[in-house]
C-alpha cells in the first residue's frame, strides 16, 4: 500500500502514521483533520507527508478514521463515497454498534472494516503520537463477514506488522464488554478527580499528600472531554447500566464500613483481589505475528 491517508492526525491516528511509516518506508502519508494547526504540527514532527482534502481519497491504498465517534458517524459514508473499489477504510471507534448501522446499506460497505484497537493514553493531538503504541495491544474487529475478503487481508496483515492481537466481536457484544472495561473506568477517574478537586477548595495542600496511587487511578481524568462526550452518549444504554453495577458495590462496601464490619471489608477486598490473576494472564499472551 503506497497511499496512506489518516483522517484524524491526533495520538491515535498519527502513532499508526508513525508505525506504518517505519514498517513502509516507501508509502506516503497524507493527512486531513478539521485542525489546521495540527496537519501543520504534523508534517513539522514527520508524522503525516502531506496535507490534502477529501477530494483525494481517490487516490488512497488505506484509509484510517481516527476522530470521535460522532464526528465518524458523519464523515464515514462521505468517505466511502469518495474511495476507489481497490481501498480498504477502517475506523478506531470505541463504540461500534451506531457506527456499522450507519453504513450497513452503503454501497461501499464491503470496503469498510469495523475495527478498535485497545491502546491509548490520556494525552492527545499530534504531540502525543508515539511509536509501537499498537504492539501486543488488542484490536476487536467486527462485523468482519460484511468486508470484501481481500480487503480484509490488507488491513489484517497491517495489524500483523504492528504486532497487534485480533479479537472479532459483534458491534452489540463489544460495545456492553467495552463498557465495563474503558468507559467505566473513565468515568470512575473524572469523578474521582471531581471529588478531589472540589474537596481542594476548603483544603488546599490535599494534592501534596497526594501519592502514586492517586495519581495513576486519575490518570484517565486528563483524556479528552470531546473524545469521551461522544462515547458516553452512543453508548448510553451500556453505560448505565455498567454506572448501576459500580454505584450498587459501592453503596455496598459504605455499608459494611457504616456497621464496622471490617471483616467483610477484607473479604470483598480479598475476592476481588482475583482480578490480577486475570490480568497477569492477559498481559502474559504475546501477540500474534503470524
Amino acid at each position: 500500500m503506497k497511499n496512506i491517508f489518516i483522517i484524524g492526525v491526533g495520538l491515535i491516528g498519527g502513532s499508526f502514521a508513525l508505525d506504518i511509516k517505519k514498517q513502509n518506508p516507501d508509502c506516503t502519508i497524507f493527512g486531513i483533520d478539521r485542525n489546521g494547526n495540527y496537519l501543520n504540527k504534523a508534517i513539522e514532527l514527520g508524522i503525516i507527508d502531506k496535507k490534502v482534502s477529501f477530494e483525494d481519497l481517490n487516490k488512497a491504498d488505506l484509509v484510517i478514521v481516527a476522530i470521535p465517534v460522532d464526528a465518524t458517524l458523519k464523515v464515514l459514508p462521505n468517505v466511502l463515497d469518495c474511495v476507489s473499489d481497490e481501498t480498504i477504510v477502517f475506523d478506531v471507534g470505541s463504540t461500534k454498534e451506531d457506527i456499522c448501522l450507519k453504513v450497513k446499506n452503503h454501497p461501499k460497505r464491503r470496503n469498510f472494516l469495523a475495527a478498535h484497537p485497545i491502546a491509548g493514553t490520556e494525552h492527545s493531538g499530534p504531540c502525543a503520537a508515539v511509536h509501537g503504541l499498537y504492539k501486543g495491544k488488542t484490536n476487536i474487529i467486527c462485523e468482519v463477514e460484511e468486508t470484501a475478503f481481500k480487503l480484509q487481508e490488507k488491513a489484517l496483515k497491517l495489524f500483523s506488522e504492528l504486532g497487534m492481537r485480533i479479537r472479532y466481536m459483534n458491534p452489540k457484544a463489544h460495545d456492553k464488554h467495552i463498557a465495563y472495561v474503558s468507559h467505566l473506568s473513565h468515568i470512575s477517574s473524572f469523578m474521582l478527580g471531581k471529588t478531589v478537586i472540589e474537596k481542594e477548595k476548603n483544603e488546599r495542600d490535599i494534592f501534596d499528600m497526594a501519592g502514586s496511587g492517586f495519581e495513576s487511578t486519575v490518570r484517565l481524568a486528563k483524556s479528552s472531554p470531546a473524545m469521551w462526550t461522544p462515547i458516553f452518549k452512543q453508548n448510553k444504554t451500556n453505560v448505565i447500566e455498567t454506572l448501576d453495577e459500580y454505584i450498587n458495590n459501592l453503596k455496598h462496601f459504605k455499608k459494611l464500613m457504616e456497621a464496622e464490619d471490617f471483616e467483610a471489608v477484607y473479604n470483598e477486598m480479598e475476592t476481588t483481589n482475583h482480578i490480577k490473576d486475570i490480568l497477569n494472564g492477559i498481559n502474559s499472551i504475546q501477540p500474534q505475528t503470524d
